[in-house]
């Protein structure tokens, strides 16, 4: 469940996804949540992963609870590529996940239904998903720079199974992960634990620097498919020469909930959370103190002031609460910048502002006040 300041924070968070996977051609789709059963047993997932969810309709139909969405998406482009010409295609989605999570636990970080962006690219040949791979790669560190977590947030190589030496995992550093992986003290490529016996405790990138423990989120992975998805539904395309050959695909998820419950664990203090500002639920906390109608009134014109000029504010006008409860709460609900209208502060006719990741509080004029917040 996502209360009012919650579910601001989730939606900015999902903009700034929508936005940088758009500046790389990726196109935004919404697939189903209910999956039909004969989907997922031609790939022959339906037995073999133990996280889905089955159901059965009221008619007998058997049916899957969405985990990932490859069974859905390779159907529905199979019926739109036909020809070389229609690639390459980038196709995403933001929508709640499903999964039997045995170990389901931490809240947002690890959940049973959760809010997760997949992209899916589709390319004719190596050479195009390798370009295109890369360019999610950028993309997903621009995202999670514009989220806060940035300068915490490394890319760790995986397994790839059989199809790829290596695939990719985006893992946050925090002490509150569940997940270990190893970084090079160098090039600050990490190795996740499980192929790190593979490499022999040495960095693969820049080959042999120390490589550190560290305790990390997942908030991102990318994949390349190759035919992985594509053979089960036969999906080819007819190349330059007349040739039927199989689609290559990439895969791309970016967990939204889990990446604001990581954003959260990085950046607090002991009196609550410290939201970066572009996923902040407001840039500016509002805050009138004590009970005159003097003291509202101005703070009232504030307010409309800060609106009028187009920034976002969370006005606290309660009048049985404690100037110590509001003051409490700011710092829990962390918004960017605080500002608080006082007996004190009127009758220097100004208003005090704070950031909230800083001790200093300073005196300002209303109108140096709102280009401050504005200038967030």
């Amino acid at each position: 469940q996502f209360l009012p300041l919650g579910l601001r924070v989730l939606n900015k968070i999902a903009n700034i996804v929508r936005e940088e996977i758009e500046k790389i051609g990726g196109v935004e789709i919404l697939m189903p949540a209910l999956h039909p059963k004969e989907n997922w047993e031609k790939t022959g997932r339906w037995e073999s992963m133990d996280s889905l969810f089955k159901l059965k309709s009221q008619l007998g139909k058997e049916l899957a609870l969405g985990p990932t969405h490859e069974e859905v998406i390779v159907p529905l482009v199979k019926k739109k590529i036909s020809s070389f010409r229609a690639l390459p295609l980038y196709l995403y989605q933001i929508q709640i996940k499903f999964r039997d999570e045995k170990r389901a636990k931490s809240g947002l970080l690890r959940g049973r239904e959760f809010l997760m962006k997949d992209l899916y690219s589709f390319h004719r040949d190596e050479q195009d998903l390798d370009r295109y791979y890369l360019k999610v790669q950028k993309a997903y560190f621009r995202i999670f720079k514009r989220c806060g977590i940035g300068k915490k947030t490394f890319l760790v190589l995986a397994s790839g199974g059989t199809f790829s030496e290596y695939s990719h995992e985006f893992q946050t550093e925090t002490p509150a992960g569940e997940d270990i992986f190893y970084l090079c003290s160098n090039c600050k490529v990490g190795v996740n634990k499980e192929i790190v016996e593979k490499v022999d405790f040495k960095c693969p990138q820049c080959s042999g620097s120390k490589l550190e423990e560290k305790k990390g989120i997942e908030v991102g992975n990318i994949f390349k498919l190759y035919t992985k998805f594509a053979k089960p539904f036969d999906l080819k395309f007819l190349d330059r020469d007349n040739q039927f050959k199989f689609v290559l695909m990439g895969c791309y998820g970016i967990g939204i909930t889990r990446l604001m419950g990581a954003i959260v664990e990085i950046n607090n203090d002991q009196q609550g959370i410290i939201w970066p500002k572009e996923v902040a639920p407001f840039k500016v906390h509002l805050v009138a103190l004590g009970k005159e109608k003097k003291i509202f009134g101005f703070a009232q014109k504030v307010y409309h002031s800060l609106l009028q000029e187009k920034v976002e504010v969370l006005f606290d006008d309660r009048e049985k609460a404690s100037p110590g409860e509001k003051l409490k709460d700011a710092d829990l609900i962390g918004c960017p910048l605080r500002i608080v209208v006082s007996a004190k502060t009127m009758r220097e006719n100004k208003v005090e502002v704070k950031f909230r990741e800083k001790k200093r509080t300073q005196l300002l004029k209303v109108h140096s006040a709102i280009k401050m917040a504005k200038d967030l």
